[in-house]
């Protein structure tokens, strides 16, 4: 079996389990954002009382945090009162930052778990050797009734990555290389193993890029297997002790699909599509692209990695009059680290906005959303219209070093100058 079949069949209580059938199985945590206040309405029309188990449930307030206006901080308030009532070991109010960040921080993730949140970007979990997807409000519901959910084991596919990147090219260019080629439909309720001598060398950081945006390619749930950095990181940690789930030599996956990391160069997802993907080279060849806002921030590209290399690049300069640079760190954590070590001095004397960690304008809510005919470089994680504010302003998707290089220029700029 396959290492995310070994985790499906041990939390079904199951020998094993072959894509295609449908168990239902414990879930290790469960996390709600604050667009789902309609889990505890749910929970409660299905006859729920109690939390299954209060170790195993949090809320995470970040999509609007803080409350942009009345209706989202009403919602912050209902969702508090259940946290209270049920007394929940882990809460993460306003103050802590993106889900996807705050609970690895928190070593509520670990090898070997199913992770379900009310968060289509809980593939990013895949990076530390667990099994992560996202449900609706209903599902959630039962979980938290229960502490199991039903699930279709999905079939599994391979991308390889293979080779060292070169300068300025960063795991986002690397994902979004893949998704060009594979599309936002390749992997439609499938899994993505992500293999490959590149993926065994890369860091915490640049494994949860990729795996974040397996979603985009439709995929139910990423996986990476742990690496040195992954057991480091969550050995430090976990709250529970865990089991790394290991893929029989003999597996055969459905497809496989192998990408020389080492040939590529700096890449954009262009408007307004993710899989619109093209090299920077080509983009600005015999035009300019001119830009009001660069964005580095989200469950994508708003680590302290994101941040400093932004930093590097802005340090004694300053952007150009009547453009903006928002800058969204993606924990409290990271807020603390990149203030330390002199990243945000660097980037506000360059004319940055920082602002609250979470999830800020990634969704359109608040914190840098754009207004009609707006163009914006940004390192989240789509970029449909209506994503980050009006559905007549374009959004471009870089790494936050292709951001921050083209921030500095008013336009889309190549970041290898600069690094």
């Amino acid at each position: 079996m396959h290492a995310l079949e070994k985790i499906f069949a041990k939390n079904s209580g199951r020998e094993q389990v072959t894509a295609g059938e449908i168990v239902t199985a414990k879930v290790d945590f469960a996390e709600i954002n604050d667009l789902y206040l309609q889990t505890v309405y749910s929970f409660y029309e299905i006859g729920g009382d109690k939390v299954w188990d209060s170790e195993k449930a949090a809320f995470v307030f970040d999509h609007y945090a803080p409350a942009p206006d009345i209706k989202s901080a009403a919602n912050h308030a209902e969702m508090r009162e259940f946290a209270k009532k049920n007394n929940l070991r882990f809460h993460f109010d306003t103050n802590c930052g993106v889900c996807h960040q705050v609970m690895p921080e928190a070593g509520v993730i670990y090898p070997g778990m199913i992770v379900v949140a009310t968060d289509s970007h809980t593939t990013t979990h895949g990076a530390f050797g667990a099994m992560g997807t996202g449900c609706g409000a209903t599902d959630m519901a039962t979980i938290l009734m229960t502490g199991e959910l039903w699930f279709r084991i999905p079939e599994i596919i391979e991308v390889r990555l293979e080779g060292n990147a070169p300068k300025g090219v960063y795991p986002k260019d690397v994902i979004l290389s893949v998704l060009g080629k594979l599309k936002a439909d390749g992997a439609v309720y499938k899994a993505i193993d992500f293999t490959g001598s590149y993926v065994d060398s890369l860091n915490v950081a640049g494994r949860m890029v990729i795996c974040n945006m397996a979603v985009e390619i439709g995929a139910k749930t990423a996986y990476m297997q742990p690496n040195k950095d992954v057991l480091n990181y969550v050995s430090e940690r976990a709250v529970r002790p865990y089991d790394v789930q290991y893929t029989d030599p003999d597996f055969k996956y459905e497809e496989s699909y192998v990408f020389d990391v080492s040939v590529l160069e700096p890449l954009l997802a262009c408007p307004h599509s993710v899989d619109n993907v093209d090299t920077l080279a080509n983009v600005i060849k015999g035009k300019t692209v001119e830009l009001a806002q660069g964005y580095i921030g989200s469950c994508t590209g708003g680590r302290e990695e994101d941040i400093a290399v932004a930093a590097e690049i802005l340090r004694g300069k300053k952007i150009p009059k009547y453009t903006r640079l928002v800058v969204v760190p993606a924990s409290n954590e990271v807020m603390q680290l990149c203030l330390e070590k002199g990243y945000i001095g660097d980037l506000i004397n360059a004319g940055a906005t920082i602002t609250t960690p979470g999830c800020g304008a990634c969704l359109g809510a608040h914190e840098g959303i754009l207004a009609p005919g707006e163009v914006c470089i940004s390192s989240t994680n789509r970029n449909f219209p209506g994503r980050m504010g009006s559905t007549k302003a374009e959004i471009y998707l870089a790494s936050p070093a292709t951001v921050a290089a083209s921030i500095l220029n008013g336009k889309i700029t190549d970041p290898r100058d600069y690094v």
